[in-house]
């Protein structure tokens, strides 16, 4: 007789079921896991043993094969743990073997039963609820896995607790979701003086999502206004938390099963490796450039970043997803992020101040920005320059608009285009729309196509160039209330596209 339990594989973010079986067989006693495990999840063998020696559960003088099933499937992490122990129990007939059938479980067994916190709950709670079982998960995950809620969520601190539960004498109550957590907000686009054109592409940037590059000498506040973005952004959709949650769920990000609805914000170091900015490892980990989906991903001293890396920032950037290729799987992850990207005019950072400058101006300046290829340059929608403020102005009042100011107007822009868009799963925002939709919402008046295409033959601009022209204007006269792109919209557009950094 064969007992069977569910728990689940991860693959990149899809969780695929995998189905636990459990036979004890006359012959040698022995206790043998098969299925492709990996080491974490052959050493489960000893953890169940000991948690059940530990609630005065005695193995049987028998055979005890546990089978993971689809068996050519991977399987890795410790979350096997809690399926195998539960198999194991139905198979002895201590719990309900048909309670077990429609459970999907996962967690960790500590040696006295208790049960440890895993990642990928929110996941799993998503597979559960495509094959309408119950999650049966460690206390500690069952807040995180509430938040789906198509599927009962039961939370057990130890494995005495599960049993307890199935057999009826203390049932556990299903878990509540965590709370949703937000930003502190403290960081104010008015705390930086001067800098009122960056402020602006800043606000334009975060309307349509358009990527940005910036470029200003040492201590010109680039990094400042870069850590005011999440300020102006409008917290995420339901979609976008739940969609956001369940990569930083695979990651272990996520604090007390709290959903957080302020976009993420990631500013990996320029020492970071490919692994860590695009995802990879060991096991095929999400990046930097998937933690950031749905919000920001800010690149400081961009030009010092390895240059394998920045080309590898091409594909996601178009595309809005990235495969992780390896020989045993191809991982998929969403990583449909804005890159706020920072750099110095050259290596010693002040190639526009003669007092300043090195010996080798201006060809410091061609070798350091020549280290990002003109493909990536091209997929910036806004470049700028950030000048340096004189410490005389550091005295002056406050300029400009607040932070809440700028995010209501921001706001009421992505309101309308998630109205434009309503009708296309593919398309959210400004930056997304290519082809016929572009023409269709961003055909400009005769005098802004006049225009652009005066600047198109001038400055030889590639196709791509042209069409994020188009965006960017589309997203300015989102910002305007405007329903049509017009002359003046094209124009602006056309100034942070062709500003800043010399058209590669």
């Amino acid at each position: 007789m064969v007992a069977r339990a569910y728990t689940v594989a991860f693959e990149g973010v899809e969780a695929r079921q995998v189905e636990v079986q459990c036979a004890i067989t006359p012959g040698l006693p022995a206790f043998s896991l098969v299925g492709l495990p990996d080491k974490a999840v052959s050493e489960a063998r000893d953890r169940v043993r000991t948690a059940l020696s530990s609630m005065a559960i005695a193995l049987p003088s028998k055979r005890i094969t546990i089978n993971l099933s689809p068996a050519d499937l991977p399987k890795e992490g410790s979350h096997f743990d809690l399926p195998i122990a539960l198999a194991l129990l139905a198979a002895l007939e201590i719990i309900p073997k048909d309670a077990v059938e429609g459970t999907c479980s996962l967690g960790e067994l500590s040696l006295d039963g208790t049960l440890i916190p895993v990642i990928g709950a929110l996941p799993a709670a998503m597979a559960a609820a495509e094959d309408d079982r119950t999650l049966l998960c460690p206390k500690a995950s069952g807040a995180e896995a509430a938040w789906v809620g198509a599927a009962q969520v039961i939370g057990a601190a130890s494995l005495a607790d599960v049993v307890r539960h199935y057999t009826g004498q203390s049932p556990l109550a299903p878990a509540e979701p965590g709370e949703v957590l937000t930003g502190n907000g403290g960081r104010d686009l008015r705390d930086v003086k001067g800098q009122e054109r960056a402020k602006r592409a800043l606000e334009i940037a975060a309307a349509g999502r358009h990527h940005l590059m910036m470029v200003g000498t040492p201590g010109s506040g680039k990094s400042m206004l870069a850590a005011r973005l999440p300020g102006i952004l409008p917290p995420l959709t339901p979609v976008e938390a739940l969609e956001t949650s369940m990569i930083h769920s695979l990651a272990g990000l996520l604090d007390e099963g709290g959903i957080s609805r302020t976009r993420p914000f990631r500013e990996p170091h320029h020492t970071a490796s490919m692994a860590a900015i695009v995802g990879g490892g060991r096991r095929a980990s999400p990046g930097e450039i998937s933690l950031a989906h749905n919000g920001v991903l800010f690149m400081d001293e961009f030009p010092e970043f390895p240059r394998t890396v920045l080309e590898t920032l091409r594909q996601p950037i178009e595309s809005g997803e990235v495969m992780i290729a390896r020989a045993n799987a191809h991982i998929r992850y969403p990583c449909r992020f804005m890159l706020v990207a920072a750099a110095n005019p050259c290596k010693c950072g002040y190639l526009s101040d003669p007092a300043r400058a090195c010996a080798r101006v201006p060809l410091c300046g061609e070798d350091y920005l020549g280290r990002i290829s003109g493909p990536l340059m091209d997929r910036f929608d806004l470049r700028i320059e950030v000048p340096p403020v004189s410490f005389t102005d550091l005295d002056l009042p406050p300029s400009g608009d607040a932070s809440a100011t700028v995010a209501g107007r921001v706001e009421q822009a992505r309101a309308v285009q998630a109205q434009r868009f309503a009708d296309r799963p593919d398309m959210r925002l400004n930056a997304d729309a290519e082809g016929e939709a572009l023409e269709e919402i961003a055909t400009p008046d005769p005098q802004g196509r006049d225009l652009i295409n005066r600047v198109a033959e001038r400055f030889g601009l590639s196709a791509r160039g042209y069409h994020r022209i188009l965006r960017v204007a589309r997203t300015i006269a989102d910002l305007d209330a405007d329903q049509d792109v017009r002359q003046p919209h094209v124009a602006e557009a056309i100034s942070f596209r062709l500003s800043g950094v010399k058209e590669l």
